[in-house]
């Protein structure tokens, strides 16, 4: 069973990089499909599965675009952790839609605060236009496709119990 959940884990920390390679053009740099896998484990496996993908794939992505925040890119791939538990806390309770809108909120507005104080005010309104459409984005595929392989999680979770 652990070696399954292992394997689930890796796939969707390589769903990340191939979303992070999906590039979409923006105000600065571009928008990546790399979230929705973090929010799909997190929803499919629990909320610190959710987390480790949502952290690995922001490094990846950022790692594939060149780390243009340099170490900073630390600080975003918690606060990507941070809301990937959340949006599974969320969607583990059945409200999804309202998971959705605090990835999509999280993303958009909290997680950029810091470079309001790091950087400057210019570069935080710069952000929040790209990180908007990009979170609405990756939560909307995540909200979309969750149910659709809930169903093939719980058959692989039932086939690994009754083989032990």
């Amino acid at each position: 069973m652990r070696s399954q959940r292992l394997a689930w884990l890796a796939m969707f920390v390589a769903m990340t990089v191939v979303g992070a390679a999906i590039k979409i053009p923006a105000v600065i740099g571009s928008i990546a499909l790399d979230s929705f896998p973090a929010l799909l484990a997190a929803a499919l496996l629990g909320g610190p599965a959710g987390a480790a993908v949502g952290g690995a794939g922001h490094l990846l992505s950022a790692l594939i675009g060149g780390m243009p925040l340099g170490p900073l890119h630390v600080l975003i791939a918690f606060e990507m952790a941070f809301l990937a538990f959340a949006f599974s806390l969320l969607y583990k309770s059945g409200k999804r839609w309202q998971a959705a809108l605090l990835f999509i909120l999280g993303n958009s507005f909290a997680a950029p605060l810091p470079f309001l104080f790091l950087l400057n005010k210019a570069f935080y309104l710069s952000l929040v236009p790209s990180l908007l459409i990009g979170s609405i984005f990756n939560a909307v595929i995540a909200v979309l496709v969750i149910p659709r392989l809930s169903g093939i999680a719980e058959q692989l979770a039932n086939r690994g119990r009754t083989s032990q």
